[in-house]
Protein backbone atom coordinates (compact mmCIF):
# COMPACT_ATOMS: atom_id res chain seq x y z
CA UNK A 1 0.00 0.00 0.00
CA UNK A 2 1.33 3.60 -0.46
CA UNK A 3 -0.19 5.17 2.61
CA UNK A 4 3.08 6.43 3.67
CA UNK A 5 3.99 8.44 0.16
CA UNK A 6 3.47 11.77 -0.06
CA UNK A 7 1.87 12.97 -3.20
CA UNK A 8 4.63 15.37 -5.59
CA UNK A 9 2.23 18.05 -6.38
CA UNK A 10 0.76 19.48 -3.12
CA UNK A 11 0.49 23.21 -4.60
CA UNK A 12 -2.84 24.17 -5.78
CA UNK A 13 -2.14 25.75 -9.19
CA UNK A 14 -3.41 26.79 -10.37
CA UNK A 15 -1.84 23.81 -8.49
CA UNK A 16 0.09 23.06 -10.75
CA UNK A 17 2.14 26.27 -10.52
CA UNK A 18 4.83 24.97 -9.46
CA UNK A 19 5.69 22.47 -12.05
CA UNK A 20 4.17 24.90 -14.71
CA UNK A 21 6.28 27.73 -14.26
CA UNK A 22 9.63 25.28 -14.32
CA UNK A 23 8.50 24.18 -17.51
CA UNK A 24 7.62 27.53 -19.07
CA UNK A 25 10.87 29.32 -18.23
CA UNK A 26 12.12 28.26 -21.74
CA UNK A 27 9.45 29.39 -23.79
CA UNK A 28 9.79 33.27 -24.71
CA UNK A 29 8.25 33.61 -28.02
CA UNK A 30 5.77 36.00 -28.77
CA UNK A 31 2.61 35.38 -30.98
CA UNK A 32 0.29 37.44 -30.68
CA UNK A 33 0.92 41.11 -32.62
CA UNK A 34 -2.56 42.05 -33.63
CA UNK A 35 -4.78 45.46 -32.05
CA UNK A 36 -8.35 45.66 -30.88
CA UNK A 37 -10.25 48.63 -29.94
CA UNK A 38 -11.78 46.85 -26.51
CA UNK A 39 -13.21 50.10 -25.52
CA UNK A 40 -15.95 50.61 -27.12
CA UNK A 41 -19.58 50.04 -25.54
CA UNK A 42 -22.97 49.98 -27.65
CA UNK A 43 -26.72 49.72 -26.47
CA UNK A 44 -28.10 46.50 -25.74
CA UNK A 45 -30.67 44.26 -27.68
CA UNK A 46 -33.30 42.54 -26.95
CA UNK A 47 -31.94 38.83 -26.60
CA UNK A 48 -33.27 36.12 -29.55
CA UNK A 49 -36.70 34.52 -28.49
CA UNK A 50 -34.81 30.51 -28.28
CA UNK A 51 -36.10 27.92 -26.38
CA UNK A 52 -35.11 27.75 -22.80
CA UNK A 53 -32.80 24.64 -22.19
CA UNK A 54 -35.10 21.67 -21.17
CA UNK A 55 -36.06 21.67 -17.10
CA UNK A 56 -34.72 19.37 -15.12
CA UNK A 57 -37.02 16.43 -13.37
CA UNK A 58 -37.94 16.06 -10.69
CA UNK A 59 -35.12 16.49 -7.63
CA UNK A 60 -35.69 14.58 -3.89
CA UNK A 61 -36.56 17.07 -1.37
CA UNK A 62 -34.82 16.71 2.15
CA UNK A 63 -36.52 18.61 5.03
CA UNK A 64 -34.71 21.81 6.16
CA UNK A 65 -33.45 20.14 9.48
CA UNK A 66 -31.94 17.36 8.14
CA UNK A 67 -29.87 19.76 6.00
CA UNK A 68 -28.78 22.12 9.36
CA UNK A 69 -27.70 18.66 10.43
CA UNK A 70 -25.88 17.82 7.88
CA UNK A 71 -24.31 21.23 8.02
CA UNK A 72 -23.35 20.56 11.64
CA UNK A 73 -21.51 17.34 10.50
CA UNK A 74 -18.97 19.33 7.73
CA UNK A 75 -18.81 21.94 10.57
CA UNK A 76 -17.92 18.59 12.80
CA UNK A 77 -15.36 17.48 10.43
CA UNK A 78 -13.58 21.41 10.28
CA UNK A 79 -12.89 21.08 13.65
CA UNK A 80 -11.63 17.53 13.57
CA UNK A 81 -9.50 18.82 11.04
CA UNK A 82 -8.17 21.80 12.14
CA UNK A 83 -7.28 20.08 15.83
CA UNK A 84 -5.40 17.30 14.31
CA UNK A 85 -3.57 20.42 12.77
CA UNK A 86 -3.34 21.86 15.99
CA UNK A 87 -2.05 19.00 17.68
CA UNK A 88 0.58 17.93 15.18
CA UNK A 89 1.86 20.67 13.25
CA UNK A 90 1.46 24.21 14.78
CA UNK A 91 4.02 26.44 13.60
CA UNK A 92 4.06 24.83 10.30
CA UNK A 93 2.12 25.43 7.32
CA UNK A 94 -0.13 21.91 6.90
CA UNK A 95 -0.35 18.79 8.72
CA UNK A 96 0.84 15.30 7.34
CA UNK A 97 -1.47 13.03 8.76
CA UNK A 98 0.19 9.87 8.28
CA UNK A 99 3.41 11.44 10.05
CA UNK A 100 1.52 13.17 12.55
CA UNK A 101 3.80 16.22 11.84
CA UNK A 102 3.72 19.21 10.08
CA UNK A 103 5.47 20.92 6.96
CA UNK A 104 6.37 24.47 5.86
CA UNK A 105 5.49 24.28 1.89
CA UNK A 106 4.26 28.03 2.33
CA UNK A 107 6.66 30.31 3.45
CA UNK A 108 6.69 28.93 7.02
CA UNK A 109 3.61 31.23 7.77
CA UNK A 110 1.13 28.68 9.34
CA UNK A 111 -0.92 28.86 6.08
CA UNK A 112 -3.71 26.90 7.64
CA UNK A 113 -4.52 29.23 10.19
CA UNK A 114 -4.92 32.51 7.93
CA UNK A 115 -6.46 29.54 5.04
CA UNK A 116 -9.12 28.97 7.95
CA UNK A 117 -10.17 32.16 9.55
CA UNK A 118 -12.94 32.97 7.22
CA UNK A 119 -14.45 29.34 7.44
CA UNK A 120 -14.30 29.64 11.23
CA UNK A 121 -16.32 32.97 10.90
CA UNK A 122 -19.09 31.75 8.16
CA UNK A 123 -19.33 28.86 10.91
CA UNK A 124 -19.42 30.57 13.90
CA UNK A 125 -16.23 29.07 15.28
CA UNK A 126 -15.64 32.46 17.13
CA UNK A 127 -13.36 30.54 19.96
CA UNK A 128 -10.92 29.23 17.28
CA UNK A 129 -10.81 32.74 15.41
CA UNK A 130 -10.03 34.72 18.54
CA UNK A 131 -7.34 32.23 19.19
CA UNK A 132 -5.48 32.11 16.22
CA UNK A 133 -5.48 35.99 15.93
CA UNK A 134 -2.75 35.97 17.93
CA UNK A 135 -0.74 33.46 15.67
CA UNK A 136 -1.64 35.83 12.58
CA UNK A 137 -0.33 39.16 14.95
CA UNK A 138 2.76 37.53 15.60
CA UNK A 139 3.23 36.29 12.08
CA UNK A 140 6.90 37.73 10.53
CA UNK A 141 6.51 38.06 6.80
CA UNK A 142 9.66 38.68 5.84
CA UNK A 143 11.18 35.64 7.01
CA UNK A 144 10.40 32.59 4.43
CA UNK A 145 10.97 29.04 5.36
CA UNK A 146 10.20 27.23 2.28
CA UNK A 147 10.36 23.38 1.42
CA UNK A 148 10.83 24.71 -2.12
CA UNK A 149 11.80 27.84 -2.28
CA UNK A 150 14.23 28.96 0.59
CA UNK A 151 13.83 32.48 1.60
CA UNK A 152 11.12 33.45 -1.68
CA UNK A 153 7.66 33.38 -1.13
CA UNK A 154 5.93 32.35 -4.83
CA UNK A 155 3.91 35.14 -5.29
CA UNK A 156 0.58 33.26 -6.82
CA UNK A 157 -0.01 31.27 -3.59
CA UNK A 158 0.83 33.45 -1.11
CA UNK A 159 -1.50 36.21 -2.28
CA UNK A 160 -4.65 33.74 -2.70
CA UNK A 161 -4.26 32.05 0.66
CA UNK A 162 -2.43 34.55 2.45
CA UNK A 163 -3.53 38.22 1.35
CA UNK A 164 -6.88 36.64 0.75
CA UNK A 165 -7.68 34.97 3.95
CA UNK A 166 -6.74 37.78 5.64
CA UNK A 167 -8.74 40.38 4.04
CA UNK A 168 -11.46 37.80 3.54
CA UNK A 169 -11.71 37.46 7.35
CA UNK A 170 -11.24 41.29 8.21
CA UNK A 171 -14.54 41.87 5.92
CA UNK A 172 -16.72 39.32 7.82
CA UNK A 173 -15.15 40.47 11.13
CA UNK A 174 -14.22 44.01 11.33
CA UNK A 175 -11.07 42.98 12.88
CA UNK A 176 -8.05 45.75 12.29
CA UNK A 177 -5.20 43.55 13.24
CA UNK A 178 -6.09 41.57 9.80
CA UNK A 179 -6.41 44.63 7.57
CA UNK A 180 -2.96 45.91 8.82
CA UNK A 181 -1.31 42.28 8.23
CA UNK A 182 -3.04 42.37 4.54
CA UNK A 183 -1.48 45.85 4.07
CA UNK A 184 1.98 45.08 5.81
CA UNK A 185 1.79 42.04 3.35
CA UNK A 186 0.94 43.25 0.46
CA UNK A 187 3.77 45.94 0.69
CA UNK A 188 5.80 43.40 0.59
CA UNK A 189 4.74 41.65 -1.91
CA UNK A 190 4.93 44.74 -4.14
CA UNK A 191 8.11 44.89 -5.63
CA UNK A 192 7.48 41.41 -7.61
CA UNK A 193 5.37 43.76 -9.98
CA UNK A 194 8.53 45.64 -11.28
CA UNK A 195 7.99 44.26 -14.86
CA UNK A 196 7.65 46.12 -17.64
CA UNK A 197 4.47 45.92 -17.99
CA UNK A 198 3.51 45.58 -14.30
CA UNK A 199 2.72 42.01 -14.42
CA UNK A 200 3.82 39.59 -11.32
CA UNK A 201 6.95 37.22 -11.48
CA UNK A 202 6.89 34.18 -9.99
CA UNK A 203 8.34 34.82 -6.54
CA UNK A 204 9.80 37.39 -3.97
CA UNK A 205 12.20 37.27 -1.01
CA UNK A 206 10.35 39.86 0.97
CA UNK A 207 13.34 40.46 3.14
CA UNK A 208 15.54 41.82 0.17
CA UNK A 209 13.18 42.61 -3.06
CA UNK A 210 15.56 40.04 -4.70
CA UNK A 211 12.98 38.32 -7.35
CA UNK A 212 12.94 34.32 -9.22
CA UNK A 213 11.21 32.88 -12.11
CA UNK A 214 12.46 35.22 -14.91
CA UNK A 215 10.52 36.51 -18.02
CA UNK A 216 8.52 33.31 -18.65
CA UNK A 217 4.74 32.80 -16.79
CA UNK A 218 1.64 31.43 -16.58
CA UNK A 219 -1.93 33.11 -16.64
CA UNK A 220 -2.80 32.17 -13.32
CA UNK A 221 0.51 33.33 -12.34
CA UNK A 222 0.43 36.56 -13.45
CA UNK A 223 -3.54 37.79 -13.79
CA UNK A 224 -4.97 36.06 -10.30
CA UNK A 225 -4.69 39.13 -7.69
CA UNK A 226 -6.61 41.89 -9.06
CA UNK A 227 -9.27 41.12 -6.71
CA UNK A 228 -7.37 41.07 -3.42
CA UNK A 229 -5.33 44.33 -4.52
CA UNK A 230 -8.67 46.02 -5.45
CA UNK A 231 -10.46 45.34 -2.06
CA UNK A 232 -6.84 46.29 -0.22
CA UNK A 233 -7.30 49.60 -2.03
CA UNK A 234 -11.00 49.93 -1.26
CA UNK A 235 -10.55 48.96 2.34
CA UNK A 236 -7.09 51.16 3.28
CA UNK A 237 -7.70 53.92 0.61
CA UNK A 238 -4.15 53.42 -0.90
CA UNK A 239 -3.54 54.78 -3.79
CA UNK A 240 -0.17 52.40 -4.58
CA UNK A 241 -2.15 49.49 -3.65
CA UNK A 242 -5.28 50.79 -6.55
CA UNK A 243 -2.47 51.33 -9.14
CA UNK A 244 -0.95 47.55 -8.98
CA UNK A 245 -3.46 45.72 -8.91
CA UNK A 246 -5.08 48.34 -11.81
CA UNK A 247 -1.96 47.56 -13.93
CA UNK A 248 -2.73 43.74 -14.26
CA UNK A 249 -5.85 44.72 -15.68
CA UNK A 250 -4.30 47.30 -18.17
CA UNK A 251 -1.97 45.02 -19.33
CA UNK A 252 -4.65 42.45 -20.02
CA UNK A 253 -6.76 44.90 -21.66
CA UNK A 254 -3.51 45.97 -23.78
CA UNK A 255 -3.00 42.24 -24.67
CA UNK A 256 -6.28 41.41 -25.63
CA UNK A 257 -6.26 44.76 -28.25
CA UNK A 258 -3.45 42.90 -29.93
CA UNK A 259 -5.36 39.46 -29.89
CA UNK A 260 -8.82 41.08 -31.14
CA UNK A 261 -10.58 38.40 -29.23
CA UNK A 262 -10.82 35.46 -27.92
CA UNK A 263 -9.07 33.44 -24.62
CA UNK A 264 -5.93 34.22 -23.46
CA UNK A 265 -2.91 31.81 -23.97
CA UNK A 266 -1.63 29.52 -20.79
CA UNK A 267 1.77 30.61 -21.32
CA UNK A 268 3.01 34.53 -20.90
CA UNK A 269 6.03 36.25 -21.87
CA UNK A 270 6.79 39.48 -19.16
CA UNK A 271 9.26 41.41 -21.45
CA UNK A 272 6.77 42.17 -23.70
CA UNK A 273 3.52 41.62 -21.86
CA UNK A 274 1.39 39.09 -23.92
CA UNK A 275 1.33 35.56 -24.45
CA UNK A 276 4.10 33.44 -25.76
CA UNK A 277 2.38 30.20 -26.90
CA UNK A 278 -1.08 29.46 -28.45
CA UNK A 279 -2.57 26.85 -26.07
CA UNK A 280 -5.67 27.70 -24.38
CA UNK A 281 -6.87 25.71 -21.40
CA UNK A 282 -9.11 26.21 -18.31
CA UNK A 283 -7.47 23.73 -16.01
CA UNK A 284 -4.15 24.18 -14.02
CA UNK A 285 -1.52 27.23 -15.09
CA UNK A 286 -4.55 28.97 -16.64
CA UNK A 287 -7.78 28.64 -14.97
CA UNK A 288 -8.08 31.47 -12.04
CA UNK A 289 -6.64 34.16 -14.70
CA UNK A 290 -9.71 33.60 -16.65
CA UNK A 291 -12.04 33.79 -13.52
CA UNK A 292 -11.06 36.67 -12.53
CA UNK A 293 -12.13 38.74 -15.15
CA UNK A 294 -15.67 38.50 -14.38
CA UNK A 295 -14.78 38.16 -10.61
CA UNK A 296 -13.27 41.74 -10.78
CA UNK A 297 -16.04 43.26 -12.92
CA UNK A 298 -18.74 41.79 -10.22
CA UNK A 299 -16.17 43.11 -7.21
CA UNK A 300 -16.72 46.31 -8.61
CA UNK A 301 -20.86 46.86 -8.93
CA UNK A 302 -20.87 46.06 -12.45
CA UNK A 303 -19.01 49.31 -13.43
CA UNK A 304 -15.37 47.45 -15.25
CA UNK A 305 -16.08 47.28 -18.77
CA UNK A 306 -12.67 46.29 -19.78
CA UNK A 307 -13.09 42.86 -17.76
CA UNK A 308 -16.43 42.16 -18.70
CA UNK A 309 -15.80 42.52 -22.38
CA UNK A 310 -12.67 40.05 -21.64
CA UNK A 311 -15.06 37.74 -19.70
CA UNK A 312 -17.28 37.26 -22.62
CA UNK A 313 -14.83 37.18 -25.43
CA UNK A 314 -13.26 34.33 -23.76
CA UNK A 315 -16.58 32.86 -23.07
CA UNK A 316 -17.34 32.64 -26.68
CA UNK A 317 -14.15 31.25 -27.13
CA UNK A 318 -14.51 28.53 -24.62
CA UNK A 319 -18.13 27.28 -25.98
CA UNK A 320 -17.57 27.42 -29.56
CA UNK A 321 -13.77 25.49 -29.36
CA UNK A 322 -12.54 23.88 -26.14
CA UNK A 323 -16.12 22.09 -25.11
CA UNK A 324 -16.43 18.23 -26.45
CA UNK A 325 -19.13 15.23 -25.83
CA UNK A 326 -18.12 11.70 -25.81
CA UNK A 327 -19.34 8.80 -28.58
CA UNK A 328 -21.27 6.87 -26.21
CA UNK A 329 -22.23 8.42 -23.07
CA UNK A 330 -22.58 12.40 -24.49
CA UNK A 331 -21.29 13.87 -21.44
CA UNK A 332 -19.73 16.92 -22.07
CA UNK A 333 -16.41 18.14 -21.12
CA UNK A 334 -13.92 20.69 -21.70
CA UNK A 335 -10.23 20.67 -22.94
CA UNK A 336 -6.96 21.86 -23.67
CA UNK A 337 -6.64 23.34 -27.41
CA UNK A 338 -3.42 24.59 -29.41
CA UNK A 339 -2.59 26.00 -32.65
CA UNK A 340 -4.65 27.75 -34.89
CA UNK A 341 -6.65 24.46 -35.91
CA UNK A 342 -7.26 24.59 -32.29
CA UNK A 343 -6.12 20.68 -31.89
CA UNK A 344 -7.72 19.01 -28.52
CA UNK A 345 -6.23 16.85 -26.27
CA UNK A 346 -9.34 15.53 -24.94
CA UNK A 347 -7.87 15.37 -21.46
CA UNK A 348 -10.40 16.57 -18.58
CA UNK A 349 -8.49 18.04 -15.49
CA UNK A 350 -10.37 18.46 -11.88
CA UNK A 351 -9.22 21.72 -11.80
CA UNK A 352 -11.54 23.05 -14.71
CA UNK A 353 -14.59 21.79 -13.14
CA UNK A 354 -14.76 25.60 -11.41
CA UNK A 355 -15.91 26.87 -15.18
CA UNK A 356 -19.11 25.80 -15.04
CA UNK A 357 -19.91 27.17 -11.32
CA UNK A 358 -18.59 30.01 -13.18
CA UNK A 359 -20.96 30.26 -15.87
CA UNK A 360 -23.17 29.60 -13.84
CA UNK A 361 -22.44 33.04 -11.33
CA UNK A 362 -22.18 34.95 -14.87
CA UNK A 363 -25.59 33.63 -15.85
CA UNK A 364 -26.73 34.98 -12.27
CA UNK A 365 -25.46 38.22 -12.30
CA UNK A 366 -24.92 39.31 -15.65
CA UNK A 367 -27.49 40.88 -18.26
CA UNK A 368 -25.61 38.61 -20.66
CA UNK A 369 -25.64 39.84 -24.08
CA UNK A 370 -23.10 40.33 -26.88
CA UNK A 371 -23.88 43.77 -28.33
CA UNK A 372 -21.64 44.75 -25.05
CA UNK A 373 -19.08 43.53 -28.07
CA UNK A 374 -18.27 45.23 -30.87
CA UNK A 375 -17.42 42.61 -33.25
CA UNK A 376 -16.07 44.92 -36.15
CA UNK A 377 -13.08 45.25 -33.91
CA UNK A 378 -12.22 41.28 -33.54
CA UNK A 379 -10.70 39.06 -35.46
CA UNK A 380 -11.76 37.19 -38.22
CA UNK A 381 -12.26 34.21 -35.71
CA UNK A 382 -13.81 35.99 -33.17
CA UNK A 383 -16.24 37.47 -35.22
CA UNK A 384 -17.24 34.15 -36.03
CA UNK A 385 -17.57 32.69 -32.85
CA UNK A 386 -19.55 35.87 -31.42
CA UNK A 387 -21.91 35.44 -34.79
CA UNK A 388 -22.64 32.18 -33.92
CA UNK A 389 -23.59 32.70 -30.55
CA UNK A 390 -25.90 35.34 -31.47
CA UNK A 391 -28.84 33.09 -32.56
CA UNK A 392 -28.60 31.70 -29.22
CA UNK A 393 -30.08 33.35 -25.47
CA UNK A 394 -27.08 33.48 -23.88
CA UNK A 395 -28.08 33.22 -20.48
CA UNK A 396 -29.64 30.65 -21.02
CA UNK A 397 -26.86 28.93 -22.98
CA UNK A 398 -24.42 29.53 -20.27
CA UNK A 399 -26.73 28.29 -17.75
CA UNK A 400 -27.43 24.90 -19.75
CA UNK A 401 -23.62 24.57 -20.64
CA UNK A 402 -23.15 24.72 -16.84
CA UNK A 403 -25.66 22.29 -15.86
CA UNK A 404 -23.84 20.13 -18.48
CA UNK A 405 -20.75 20.81 -17.31
CA UNK A 406 -21.46 20.46 -13.14
CA UNK A 407 -23.23 17.10 -14.28
CA UNK A 408 -20.05 15.26 -15.98
CA UNK A 409 -17.92 16.32 -13.08
CA UNK A 410 -20.29 14.83 -10.57
CA UNK A 411 -20.47 11.43 -12.68
CA UNK A 412 -16.37 11.24 -12.58
CA UNK A 413 -17.16 10.88 -8.90
CA UNK A 414 -20.16 8.87 -9.02
CA UNK A 415 -18.50 6.30 -11.19
CA UNK A 416 -15.07 5.25 -8.84
CA UNK A 417 -15.36 2.74 -6.43
CA UNK A 418 -14.21 5.36 -3.96
CA UNK A 419 -17.09 8.04 -4.81
CA UNK A 420 -14.38 10.80 -5.26
CA UNK A 421 -13.26 11.92 -8.68
CA UNK A 422 -9.90 11.66 -10.09
CA UNK A 423 -7.25 14.57 -10.64
CA UNK A 424 -7.32 14.01 -14.64
CA UNK A 425 -9.33 11.81 -17.05
CA UNK A 426 -8.19 11.34 -20.63
CA UNK A 427 -11.40 11.33 -22.94
CA UNK A 428 -12.60 9.66 -25.74
CA UNK A 429 -10.50 10.62 -28.76
CA UNK A 430 -13.55 10.23 -31.01
CA UNK A 431 -15.50 12.75 -29.19
CA UNK A 432 -16.59 15.14 -30.99
CA UNK A 433 -17.27 19.71 -30.55
CA UNK A 434 -20.21 20.18 -28.67
CA UNK A 435 -21.29 23.30 -30.55
CA UNK A 436 -21.04 21.57 -33.61
CA UNK A 437 -24.37 19.22 -31.48
CA UNK A 438 -25.64 22.23 -30.57
CA UNK A 439 -26.14 23.81 -34.05
CA UNK A 440 -27.48 20.53 -35.56
CA UNK A 441 -30.03 20.59 -32.57
CA UNK A 442 -30.79 24.15 -33.32
CA UNK A 443 -31.19 23.65 -36.76
CA UNK A 444 -33.24 20.62 -36.08
CA UNK A 445 -36.17 23.29 -34.22
CA UNK A 446 -34.70 22.44 -30.77
CA UNK A 447 -36.23 19.22 -30.55
CA UNK A 448 -35.33 17.17 -27.28
CA UNK A 449 -32.63 17.69 -24.57
CA UNK A 450 -30.24 19.84 -25.33
CA UNK A 451 -26.53 18.54 -26.23
CA UNK A 452 -24.76 16.98 -23.17
CA UNK A 453 -28.40 16.88 -21.15
CA UNK A 454 -29.82 13.73 -22.47
CA UNK A 455 -30.62 10.58 -20.39
CA UNK A 456 -27.23 9.25 -21.30
CA UNK A 457 -24.96 12.75 -19.94
CA UNK A 458 -26.73 12.37 -17.07
CA UNK A 459 -26.36 8.65 -15.94
CA UNK A 460 -23.14 6.95 -13.97
CA UNK A 461 -21.70 4.01 -15.82
CA UNK A 462 -19.43 2.39 -12.25
CA UNK A 463 -16.39 0.74 -12.88
CA UNK A 464 -13.48 -0.87 -11.59
CA UNK A 465 -10.02 -0.37 -11.93
CA UNK A 466 -9.53 -3.71 -13.24
CA UNK A 467 -12.52 -2.83 -15.67
CA UNK A 468 -10.46 0.51 -17.07
CA UNK A 469 -8.08 0.24 -19.84
CA UNK A 470 -5.35 2.39 -20.62
CA UNK A 471 -7.68 3.55 -23.83
CA UNK A 472 -11.05 5.31 -23.80
CA UNK A 473 -13.24 3.36 -24.68
CA UNK A 474 -17.23 3.28 -24.22
CA UNK A 475 -19.08 2.31 -21.49
CA UNK A 476 -17.12 4.97 -19.36
CA UNK A 477 -15.97 7.08 -22.74
CA UNK A 478 -13.09 8.14 -20.54
CA UNK A 479 -9.47 6.49 -18.80
CA UNK A 480 -8.10 7.47 -15.61
CA UNK A 481 -4.52 9.09 -16.80
CA UNK A 482 -4.03 11.08 -12.84
CA UNK A 483 -6.07 8.95 -10.29
CA UNK A 484 -5.45 10.40 -6.82
CA UNK A 485 -7.95 12.85 -5.30
CA UNK A 486 -6.15 15.80 -3.83
CA UNK A 487 -9.46 16.69 -1.61
CA UNK A 488 -10.07 19.68 -4.26
CA UNK A 489 -12.68 21.97 -3.89
CA UNK A 490 -13.47 22.61 -7.65
CA UNK A 491 -16.38 20.51 -8.00
CA UNK A 492 -18.02 21.41 -5.15
CA UNK A 493 -17.54 24.43 -6.15
CA UNK A 494 -19.57 24.43 -8.92
CA UNK A 495 -22.05 22.51 -7.23
CA UNK A 496 -22.78 24.97 -4.79
CA UNK A 497 -23.12 27.73 -7.28
CA UNK A 498 -25.54 25.57 -9.35
CA UNK A 499 -27.59 25.25 -5.78
CA UNK A 500 -27.76 28.88 -5.25
CA UNK A 501 -28.26 29.67 -9.29
CA UNK A 502 -31.38 27.21 -9.83
CA UNK A 503 -32.63 25.93 -6.54
CA UNK A 504 -32.57 22.34 -7.87
CA UNK A 505 -32.17 20.42 -4.52
CA UNK A 506 -30.05 17.80 -6.63
CA UNK A 507 -27.40 19.73 -6.83
CA UNK A 508 -27.36 19.32 -2.56
CA UNK A 509 -28.16 15.45 -2.81
CA UNK A 510 -25.13 15.53 -4.88
CA UNK A 511 -22.88 17.27 -2.77
CA UNK A 512 -24.35 14.97 0.26
CA UNK A 513 -23.03 11.97 -1.63
CA UNK A 514 -19.73 13.40 -2.18
CA UNK A 515 -19.10 14.46 1.54
CA UNK A 516 -19.94 11.11 2.64
CA UNK A 517 -17.35 9.43 0.39
CA UNK A 518 -14.97 12.03 1.71
CA UNK A 519 -15.61 10.85 5.66
CA UNK A 520 -15.81 7.63 3.99
CA UNK A 521 -12.41 7.33 1.97
CA UNK A 522 -10.19 10.40 3.56
CA UNK A 523 -10.85 10.24 7.09
CA UNK A 524 -7.92 9.07 9.04
CA UNK A 525 -7.23 9.04 12.76
CA UNK A 526 -4.79 12.14 13.02
CA UNK A 527 -6.83 14.65 9.71
CA UNK A 528 -7.51 14.25 6.65
CA UNK A 529 -5.46 12.94 3.65
CA UNK A 530 -5.25 12.85 0.07
CA UNK A 531 -6.05 9.83 -1.93
CA UNK A 532 -3.59 7.29 -3.78
CA UNK A 533 -6.35 6.38 -6.03
CA UNK A 534 -10.17 6.94 -6.58
CA UNK A 535 -10.34 3.50 -8.36
CA UNK A 536 -10.01 1.16 -5.18
CA UNK A 537 -12.05 1.17 -1.87
CA UNK A 538 -10.82 1.48 0.71
CA UNK A 539 -8.54 3.74 -0.80
CA UNK A 540 -4.79 4.52 -0.38
CA UNK A 541 -3.95 7.58 1.36
CA UNK A 542 -1.18 9.88 0.91
CA UNK A 543 0.79 12.12 3.79
CA UNK A 544 -1.07 15.65 3.36
CA UNK A 545 -4.30 17.38 4.80
CA UNK A 546 -3.83 20.91 2.10
CA UNK A 547 -5.06 24.00 3.80
CA UNK A 548 -7.26 24.58 1.02
CA UNK A 549 -9.52 21.58 1.91
CA UNK A 550 -10.30 23.83 5.30
CA UNK A 551 -10.43 27.04 3.68
CA UNK A 552 -12.47 25.73 -0.11
CA UNK A 553 -13.90 22.13 -0.12
CA UNK A 554 -15.51 22.07 3.85
CA UNK A 555 -16.43 25.95 3.08
CA UNK A 556 -18.46 25.12 -0.15
CA UNK A 557 -19.88 22.07 1.68
CA UNK A 558 -21.00 24.39 4.68
CA UNK A 559 -22.37 26.51 2.10
CA UNK A 560 -24.36 24.28 0.07
CA UNK A 561 -25.95 22.61 3.05
CA UNK A 562 -26.66 25.53 5.56
CA UNK A 563 -30.05 26.90 5.54
CA UNK A 564 -28.70 30.63 6.31
CA UNK A 565 -27.22 32.00 3.16
CA UNK A 566 -24.16 34.37 5.10
CA UNK A 567 -22.41 35.52 1.39
CA UNK A 568 -25.38 35.78 -1.14
CA UNK A 569 -23.36 35.18 -4.24
CA UNK A 570 -25.12 38.84 -5.70
CA UNK A 571 -23.22 40.65 -2.48
CA UNK A 572 -19.93 38.88 -2.52
CA UNK A 573 -17.48 37.67 -4.42
CA UNK A 574 -14.91 34.53 -4.05
CA UNK A 575 -11.48 34.73 -5.10
CA UNK A 576 -9.87 31.08 -6.03
CA UNK A 577 -9.18 30.24 -2.66
CA UNK A 578 -12.88 30.82 -1.30
CA UNK A 579 -12.23 33.85 0.63
CA UNK A 580 -15.08 36.17 -0.02
CA UNK A 581 -15.14 39.35 -0.43
CA UNK A 582 -17.70 42.28 -0.50
CA UNK A 583 -19.38 43.93 -3.94
CA UNK A 584 -18.75 47.51 -3.96
CA UNK A 585 -18.95 50.93 -5.81
CA UNK A 586 -16.72 53.66 -5.92
CA UNK A 587 -17.98 56.66 -4.55
CA UNK A 588 -17.51 60.13 -6.44
CA UNK A 589 -14.08 60.98 -4.28
CA UNK A 590 -12.71 57.57 -4.48
CA UNK A 591 -12.80 57.83 -8.73
CA UNK A 592 -11.35 61.11 -8.15
CA UNK A 593 -8.63 59.99 -5.76
CA UNK A 594 -7.54 56.36 -8.05
CA UNK A 595 -8.41 58.44 -11.31
CA UNK A 596 -10.88 55.44 -12.27
CA UNK A 597 -13.12 56.82 -14.63
CA UNK A 598 -16.40 54.94 -15.82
Amino acid sequence: MAQGHSISSRLKATRYILAAVAAVVVISTLCYVQSFDGSRWSAYTPWRDTPSPPTPPASPTTPAPVWDARAAQVKDAFLYAYRKYLKHATGYDELLPLSKAGINNFNAWNVTVVDSLDTMLLMGLYDQFAAALPMVQNGDYTKVDHVFFGSSAPFFETVIRYLGGLLSAYALSGEMILLNKADYLANLLEPAFNTAHGFPVFAINPATNETMGGLSSILAQIASCQLEWTYLARATGSKEHFDVGNGVIQGLENAMKSLKGGMFATHWNLGVGKPGSDTRSMGGAADSGHEYLLKQYLLTGNEDVANLQMYLLMTNEVLTRLLYLTPTRQMMYITDVGGSKYVPTHKFEHLSCFFPGLLALGAHTLPLNLSVIDPSGLSAEAQRQHRVLSQYNLRDLHLAVAEALTTSCYLMYKDQPSGLGPDIADMHPKSTPWIDALEKWHAGGNKGPMPGLSAKSTTSVPFTETEQGTTPEAPSDYAIKRGVYLLRPETIESIYIMWKVTGDPIWRERGWEIFLSIEKETKTPDGYASLMSVMQSPAPKADEQPSYFLAETLKYFYLLFSNDDPVPLDKWVFNTEAHPFPIFRWNEWEKHKFNIST
